[in-house]
């Protein structure tokens, strides 16, 4: 037995060298896809990875990055709810990666590489309704990340409804992400006027919450558009309020950031935005008070009056917040899940559309969940030692707010298409050599039996040296893992093929497993 397992190891490991992936062949088009709309000479990363080269020069930081999935940053849970357009890596992305990295590097044969992205300037929405351009912005000598707020009147006499809106950075290397908002209050106005330089400064939200939000940005992010027959009401008083985050890096650094919109004269549903779950008046257990050397968990909760359609979601909280999650309960106790993001990034924060609206049938109620840290123990805490934080608008205060977009219900909404893309499509189309192999090879009857199986599947691989399991479906999402043990059990999951890795000594041996 033991012979028969040292032959199945040594085949492992044949197969491994033979599959080792490449630049040319596999990384390359995983890079331009997923990496380089940010990470090119005019993008907001600040590095290139355009070429091999590049990519080999910032390999640890590319490991650190991906095998945390930090990076591409898409801090949604994707099991909970897939959203539109999404950014992230799928594991078995990531494992090629990490396989090409500690395989050492190989730039393998370059005729074969896809040709790399061209990033041009040219605007999606060329012909806008209304353009703003922010003020030219110089940002200070700073040793914390800046919030600036910068108001702009629309010169708009009779309400619009907005279709379309496009940020364009004006300098990438130094917006971190920008959010766009209407204020018919005039405390922005005020709060401008207060503040001698372009602008003024502010965390938390705009300073005021009758700021309604329109929209947001990040790297990477694609102009926002609204399913046809709708629209965001722009009253003829709004000013319009972008609130751009400058990182400490950007001291000393210019910047003039664009906004430019669609307007519609035609009859439309309007559609609403507000933080419908919010840390004023739907929290179960508040006030929003963390005491210092506490973690702390707060519940949302809001009854539906009547039949709704959500289109996006934008959950808020600052530095101390690690989790946040959404979710609805209908009268007949179904659950209709919203958006989890369990390891929360006040850094990296913003709006999610879902692929479909979804309907909120009339009695459900809508829950927000958030856990707060309030230790040392975490990173992100701005003070040391802890303190006590309460509900405020600076970024050293907390905030607990999901933002909706919603309107009445019509029957059909639910059938309405954002997004058709399961993953975020190639460049070019382009595919990874690597990732072909792992749908097409057929496994050896030696390692895995039986295959095809009902479910249940087993190893010959011995355990003496400690190994892996990872098993994706054809989605290239993780249905399954195992450490050091001999059975792999998808009894629980639908017929099909599924992809399996096994990580043994930083080798990667990957095939297909077929359930029946």
């Amino acid at each position: 037995m033991k012979k028969i397992l040292m032959i199945a190891l040594f085949a492992i490991a044949m197969q491994t060298r033979a599959q080792k992936p490449t630049w040319a062949e596999d990384v390359a088009c995983i890079v331009y896809s997923h990496c380089t709309s940010c990470h090119n000479p005019n993008g907001s990363g600040p590095f290139s990875l355009l070429d091999f080269n590049d990519a080999v020069n910032r390999s640890n930081s590319i490991k650190f990055q991906v095998s945390n999935k930090t990076m591409p940053p898409w801090p949604v849970d994707n099991h909970y709810r897939k959203m539109a357009h999404e950014r992230s890596l799928s594991d078995v992305e990531v494992n090629t990666i990490l396989a090409w990295i500690n395989n050492g590097m190989t730039q393998g044969n370059m005729a074969n590489a896809p040709t790399p992205p061209v990033y041009s300037s040219a605007l999606v929405i060329a012909n806008p309704d209304l353009k703003l351009k922010l003020p030219t912005y110089t940002v200070p000598t700073i040793t914390q990340d800046l919030y600036r707020c910068f108001v702009m009147p629309t010169g708009q006499s009779i309400q619009k409804f907005i279709t379309g809106i496009e940020i364009i950075p004006g300098n990438k290397s130094i917006v971190h992400h920008a959010q766009v908002f209407y204020d018919t209050t005039g405390a922005t106005t005020t709060l401008d006027a207060n503040d001698p330089n372009p602008g003024y400064s502010s965390a938390g939200g705009v300073g005021t919450d009758a700021a309604v939000l329109l929209g947001t940005w990040v790297p990477g992010a694609s102009p926002i558009f609204v399913p046809a027959g709708m629209g965001k009401r722009l009253p003829p008083t709004a000013k319009i309020v972008v609130q751009i985050h400058y990182p400490e890096y950007a001291s000393g650094q210019t910047d003039s950031t664009k906004v430019n919109f669609l307007f519609t004269s035609s009859s439309v549903r309007n559609i609403s935005d507000a933080p419908i779950l919010n840390h004023s008046t739907t929290m179960k257990d508040g006030p929003l008070f963390i005491p210092k050397n506490t973690v702390k968990t707060f519940h949302e909760e809001f009854f539906v009056p009547l039949n709704a359609t959500i289109l996006s979601i934008g959950p808020h909280g600052h530095l101390l917040c690690k989790s946040m999650k959404a979710y609805g309960i209908t009268l007949a106790g179904d659950t209709i899940k919203l958006i989890n993001i369990p390891k929360w990034d006040f850094h990296w924060q913003g709006s999610y559309d879902f692929k479909q609206p979804i309907k909120i049938p009339i009695g459900t109620t809508l829950h927000g969940e958030a856990t707060y840290d309030n230790t040392a123990a975490n990173s992100e805490n701005p003070n040391d030692p802890p303190q006590d934080v309460s509900l405020g608008e600076a970024t050293t205060d907390e905030m607990m707010l999901f933002y909706f977009s919603y309107l009445a219900y019509k029957s059909g909404d639910e059938n309405i298409v954002v997004d058709t893309f399961q993953h975020q499509p190639h460049h070019n189309n382009c595919t990874s050599a690597y990732n072909t192999s792992i749908s097409t090879l057929d496994i050896s009857s030696d390692l895995v039996y039986p295959n095809p199986s009902n479910g249940l599947f087993h190893l010959k691989v011995q355990n003496n040296n400690a190994f892996e399991i990872i098993v994706y479906n054809h989605l290239g999402q993780k249905v399954w893992n195992g450490k050091n043990t001999t059975e792999i059990d998808l009894s629980a999951f639908g017929n099909g093929i599924y992809n399996v890795s096994i990580i043994q000594n930083n080798n990667i041996y990957n095939s297909k497993l077929v359930k029946e």
